[in-house]
């Protein structure tokens, strides 16, 4: 029975609560009194009894002189314990002065590029958001089927704004506005001075709907009147000196779409700068009716249409409902309408079939996952770099645990040196962010502002989170050893402690293998582009646009032109050669079967001497003449629409356009880019047209700024009031790419800041890894070991290290820029030596980092390594 009761332990919910509550300081004595009482007590009343009367004297000691935290004046002694680390931290950054500067240099320059990043990515997700209306704001679409494919379209007819706020209950508001080939342009004329508009035709409501501010005037009326127009503050101020003068006056317009004069019934704040849509000019939208009655016909494209819906609207049955509105109301079975936010279609505006595959929202997602991979490799490089310092500490640590130090204050101090490296690299990084931002704007060509209010809380989530990682290791593990242990030595090789840091630089050096990838990818696209041959000449020849009220005969304008020495020869066509957006239906050439089923095609409208002055090839037949007398029945096919046809003899085939029209393939040329490379080359039928307004002038090479200047004077002389905007076709050729090559450049910055803070790290680390391994060096040396062979042993494990790296990061490195890819009709192939240099580069670039500390260590007296141990 005694033997029994000897077993009996105290109850543990007691004992758990002395241990918690009671100071550390009297704990061990009071615990072993009541452990006395409690075997006196069990030997002279029961086991219940015995708890019992333990229970009650726990409680008796609960009592302030002896539970910690309640008794003394404790709050005194952390004031002054936070002090002490303080003072121990900024000691400890001026000792390691190098280790310290790389921390601060690394984590700082990654916080600010990903800052920069995610401004920029900011910027980008709040386009068209501006709109007060904005969740119930929708965008009309619409997918076209032809040609066992399906087109999706930004435009409608002009009809369907009213028609759908007139048949569905689920539409609140609806606006149509001209789509981007109407919109009128050009010059206004006040007092014989004139001004360049950019306008919008629009429905009366159109600032009612639309969150587009009205400086003066009431936004229900100021467009109701035909003749009535609203200016943007800027354009009232440069034209009337201010908007107040504005309201009342006159101003005359000449264009191909308006041609009389207006009177200033409003004016209006210009769009914001994250508005997909500027313009300083609105008129309604009876003015392009007037102009062209298709404006307003369900078989006319001239209109977007924007609708808001009623709250809780469900999308997907609202689009089942009006997918075949369009085939109910006009001849054709071939529409299928849907809506898509408005906000979203500036970041997901690219479909295929029918089915949206991306857009701008690809280089946004492209962007944030580099801003992570910079952040991560700082952190990374932060972690690593105070995992080695830390192990230096372990003496310390022994030290102060044994005189008296707890596990809980050590973890205190640790994680404090690394939060307060963290919070001062913060501070860094915001002041690089001020300092660069302009720069900044200046590569992406935008507007940012940096406002600390709206990243202080994901910053500081950032920076305590990378300090309590990276000083976790010491603050966890170090600080749990025993004083004893640790004093003699047999810490000195910590378990893991090596395989951690080779992880974390394996992470570090794959990221920076996948961004050279990248760059190298992304410059050779970028270069492939501008070198790739388009099938026309894009170099010398500029081009303007004429936006005169009528279609003239351009030549005697051109005869002109050949009067200047550097004129080469002169073109004109309708619409944007680059845009490659001119396209039309309703051809037909087999007559009688069931392919013949109103087929589209590209077919821009071209005049005189085009294919010669753009330089494009003639395979068969000829180009358009004047000797023959070519009109609109005249067409000239690319190679892709002979073989669409599948013509053997095409010269001289009949192809029937409409009802009433039937043209004669005259020639065929060999296919060329009509438009950018992000589109294939389609099948193309060139259609005669005298009178386009979009000109080209073939310049002498040598005489450009000359020869400009003279066809200048001659348009301002032949067409007044007119604003003479001329640019070269290679240049208007490149900004087709201008998103890319600003995903180029930033690319190449942020990639340089990556191999730049993974260098960093890696020169830390081999400084450490030269001091630690200092008393092997010296033994090496003595015993005959040269400087070239101490070199290969301490580079050996980071040239490993890096081979691994780029293990993982070439399969990953090659999804990446192969999705990218993607994005272009035309694009490089992906080859070997992209990959073998970006490797080989990170292992130049590791020999490099590590190169200076290694041949310093090599170089090394062995009695001074030996002295020093």
């Amino acid at each position: 029975m005694k033997n029994i009761k000897h077993d009996i332990q105290p109850p543990r919910w007691s004992l758990r609560l002395l241990r918690f509550f009671l100071k550390k300081d009297f704990l061990e004595e009071i615990e072993g009194d009541m452990e006395e009482v409690f075997a006196e007590n069990l030997a002279e009343y029961s086991v219940k009894k015995s708890r019992r009367l333990y229970n009650r004297e726990v409680l008796k000691l609960l009592r302030p002189a002896l539970v910690r935290g309640l008794g003394g004046n404790h709050q005194l002694n952390y004031i002054g314990m936070l002090q002490h680390n303080l003072l121990i931290t900024l000691r400890g950054f001026k000792r390691h002065k190098a280790t310290f500067l790389i921390n601060l240099i690394g984590l700082s320059t990654g916080l600010a590029a990903a800052l920069l990043i995610f401004l920029w990515v900011n910027d980008e997700r709040s386009v068209d958001t501006f709109n007060e209306k904005n969740d119930r704001l929708y965008w009309v679409m619409a997918n076209f089927s032809i040609n066992d494919d399906v087109r999706t379209w930004d435009y409608t007819t002009g009809r369907l704004a009213e028609a759908l706020l007139a048949d569905f209950p689920e539409v609140e508001e609806s606006v149509r506005v001209g789509n981007d080939f109407f919109r009128p342009r050009g010059t206004v004329a006040y007092q014989e001075n004139y001004f360049e508009v950019n306008g919008l035709f629009a429905s009366p409501n159109f600032f009612e709907m639309m969150t587009y501010e009205m400086v003066l005037g009431n936004p229900q009326e100021v467009i109701q009147d035909k003749s009535s127009v609203v200016i943007s503050e800027l354009l009232a101020t440069s034209i009337f000196g201010s908007p107040q003068n504005s309201i009342g006056k006159t101003i005359d317009w000449k264009d191909r779409l308006v041609n009389k004069a207006f009177v200033v019934t409003g004016v209006f704040k210009a769009p914001p700068k994250n508005a997909s849509k500027h313009f300083n000019i609105v008129l309604s939208y009876d003015n392009l009716i007037e102009v062209d009655r298709w404006a307003d016909e369900w078989n006319g494209g001239y209109a977007q249409t924007y609708v808001v819906l009623k709250e809780g609207t469900d999308i997907d049955d609202f689009n089942r409902k009006i997918a075949n509105y369009m085939n109910l109301k006009s001849d054709s079975d071939r529409f299928t309408l849907f809506v898509q936010k408005y906000a979203d279609n500036y970041l997901y505006g690219e479909y295929t079939s029918g089915i949206q595959t991306g857009g701008r929202i690809e280089n946004v997602r492209l962007f944030t996952v580099i801003a992570i991979f910079i952040l991560l490799i700082a952190c990374i490089n932060f972690m690593n770099l105070s995992t080695a310092q830390a192990s230096k500490k372990m003496k310390e640590v022994g030290v102060k645990k044994a005189i008296g130090a707890n596990r809980r204050d050590l973890v205190f101090q640790f994680l404090g040196e690394s939060i307060l490296l963290s919070l001062l690299a913060l501070l860094v990084a915001i002041g690089l962010v001020v300092l660069l931002l302009p720069q900044f704007n200046e590569i992406t060509s935008k507007q940012l502002e940096f406002t600390l209010s709206d990243f202080i809380l994901p910053l500081l989530a950032i920076v305590l989170g990378t300090g309590i990682l990276a000083g976790s290791y010491p603050a966890f593990y170090l600080s749990s050893f025993k004083p004893v242990a640790v004093l003699k030595g047999k810490l000195t090789n910590l378990r893991g402690e090596e395989w951690i840091r080779k992880g974390l630089v394996i992470v570090q050096f794959s990221l920076s293998v996948i961004f050279i990838i990248g760059v190298i990818v992304i410059n050779q696209q970028i270069e492939f582009t501008q070198k790739k041959s388009l099938g026309y000449d894009r170099e010398a020849i500029l081009s303007f646009s004429e936006r005169g009220s009528t279609y003239e005969d351009p030549q005697p304008f051109f005869n002109e032109l050949s009067k200047i020495p550097g004129v080469l020869s002169t073109a004109n066509m309708n619409g944007d050669f680059l845009s490659g957006d001119d396209s039309n239906s309703g051809f037909s050439w087999m007559e009688g079967t069931k392919d013949d089923d109103n087929h589209l095609f590209k077919s821009p409208k071209v005049g005189y001497n085009f294919i010669e002055t753009l330089g494009i090839e003639i395979l068969e037949g000829r180009s358009f003449s004047r000797e023959f007398n070519d009109g609109i029945e005249s067409i000239i096919l690319n190679e892709a629409a002979v073989e669409y046809m599948e013509l053997k003899n095409p010269i001289g085939t009949k192809i029937g356009w409409s009802e009433d029209v039937t043209m004669e393939v005259i020639g065929v040329v060999k296919n060329f880019q009509y438009g950018s490379l992000h589109n294939k080359i389609e099948p193309l039928i060139l259609q005669f047209r005298k009178t386009g307004k979009k000109y080209f002038v073939k310049l002498r090479p040598g005489s450009e700024t000359e020869t400009i200047s003279e066809v200048e004077k001659v348009f301002e002389t032949l067409h007044p009031g007119q604003i003479f905007k001329g640019s070269l076709l290679a240049d208007d050729y490149t900004e087709l790419y201008d998103a890319e090559s600003k995903v180029a450049d930033l690319s190449n910055y942020m990639a340089g800041i990556a191999i730049i803070i993974s260098c960093l790290g890696l020169f830390g680390l081999a400084a450490f890894t030269a001091e630690r391994r200092t008393k092997e060096i010296g033994i090496r040396k003595i015993l005959g070991a040269s400087p070239l062979v101490i070199m290969r042993i301490l580079t050996g494990s980071f040239t490993k290290t890096v081979f691994v790296s780029m293990l993982f990061a070439f399969p990953i490195g090659y999804f990446i820029v192969d999705n990218w890819l993607q994005n272009f009709a035309y694009s490089i192939e992906l080859k070997w030596w992209f990959f073998a240099l970006a490797g080989t580069s990170a292992l130049l670039i590791s020999w490099l980092t590590v190169g200076f500390q290694t041949i310093k260590s090599a170089r090394i007296n062995p009695v001074d390594c030996l002295k020093n141990e």
